[in-house]
């Protein structure tokens, strides 16, 4: 080699494959040495579009647009294509994309009560081995304990007055210290809640939810959670050297 460097191209190259005609991303393994002609043909296997109605586009292994693809008698290795690049392919016929626009495409619709009297549909098959809401014990057992659920946060909202300090322990969630601002129910989930003002930027919001002011306080200060998350009791604000320089 008389002390040069040889410099040795892979002769294939694996590239990600996507298109108008399909939501879906595929991995492919090419040989540079074929022309974007022949590419396109071997592309009518994987994609389904015609090679005369072909478009492709490359991009870089970090999808950034470089360049089309658009001499049929090139080399597929005489464009930049590395491992992990992606060619698009954009189908010109606009044939195929018919199948894939379902606003044209005719619904069947049956009436509840004809739906009702099949004996081959999911419902019926729930009906006859009583699943889901088809079963009326489990159901009824359900509904009993969130019926006692709730009551149980009833008593403990009742036993929570605005104004008390608060530990507030919700399961996955570090422990907050904070003040009651609110108690009672709301319009954006059924139930009782309460609305705490935290020492500390731990919250969701400033006391408003869906438009709705329920309480004052800084932004990502409040929250709202259920009454039996609520530890009241002599909790001081904690001194996190905010006057500290």
């Amino acid at each position: 080699m008389d002390g040069g460097v040889a410099i040795v191209t892979n002769p294939t190259v694996n590239v990600r494959l996507t298109s108008t005609l399909s939501s879906f991303e595929v991995q492919r393994r090419f040989n540079r040495g074929i022309s974007i002609a022949e590419l396109k043909g071997k592309l009518e296997m994987v994609m389904g579009a015609s090679p005369s109605s072909m478009d492709l586009e490359l991009f870089s292994v970090s999808d950034t647009f470089l360049q089309k693809m658009d001499d049929n008698e090139a080399l597929l290795g005489s464009y930049p294509v590395d491992d992990d690049c992606r060619i698009h392919v954009t189908d010109t016929s606009g044939q195929m994309n018919e199948f894939a626009d379902v606003s044209k495409v005719e619904k069947f619709e049956l009436a509840d009560d004809a739906y009702e009297k099949r004996t081959d549909s999911a419902r019926s098959f729930m009906k006859k081995h009583r699943v889901g809401q088809y079963n009326e014990e489990e159901m009824a057992k359900k509904k009993a304990e969130l019926a006692a659920r709730e009551e149980e946060q009833k008593a403990a909202a009742d036993a929570i007055s605005v104004g008390n300090r608060c530990k507030v322990q919700v399961p996955g969630q570090p422990t907050k210290l904070g003040t009651v601002m609110y108690v009672g129910t709301t319009d954006f989930k059924p139930g009782h809640w309460v609305g705490v003002k935290y020492d500390e930027p731990l919250g969701k919001h400033d006391g408003t939810v869906d438009g709705k002011k329920y309480f004052e306080c800084d932004s990502k200060y409040g929250g709202f959670v259920k009454p039996l998350s609520v530890l009241v009791g002599d909790f001081p604000e904690e001194d996190y050297g905010l006057d500290e320089m």
